[in-house]
């Protein structure tokens, strides 16, 4: 299957992956421990539509990552940082049934901040999700 990065979006980046749903999910997850990342929430949006909504749509996950070391700075930078964590990975499939893994980009969220002390630690961050990018 083909993978194309995800361009056009301000506030994230991500890709097309040629796995099956679960499987990028558990790759992903792996890739995220690799780079010292927990998953600390998992959240089910398809099964959160079907039981409380009755809806059906392609499979949706929102995996909130954290890697506790980059946390610790930037909190000890700004405490109330903790407003824009952790991390979030989006794993989707679409209507033609390619799942994209997607991730949330630190760079500009923390530019909400507005600090220059947070900076390095949100292109660390990046940093480390580019490289789990390109190891999908």
């Amino acid at each position: 299957m083909r993978r194309t990065c995800v361009v056009n979006i301000t506030y994230g980046f991500g890709k097309v992956v040629g796995l099956p749903f679960d499987q990028a999910i558990e790759r992903v997850t792996q890739l995220l421990r690799n780079e010292g990342f927990g998953v600390l929430t998992d959240i089910d949006v398809a099964a959160t539509f079907k039981k409380k909504l009755g809806k059906d749509i392609s499979p949706y996950r929102i995996l909130g990552a954290c890697n506790p070391t980059l946390a610790d700075r930037a909190i000890a930078l700004e405490p109330s940082i903790g407003l824009l964590l952790p991390c979030n990975v989006l794993v989707r499939q679409d209507e033609k049934q390619q799942v994209h893994v997607e991730f949330m980009d630190p760079i500009a969220v923390l530019a909400l901040v507005q600090r220059a002390d947070v900076e390095p630690v949100a292109r660390e961050v990046r940093a480390r999700l580019e490289r789990i990018l390109e190891a999908l």
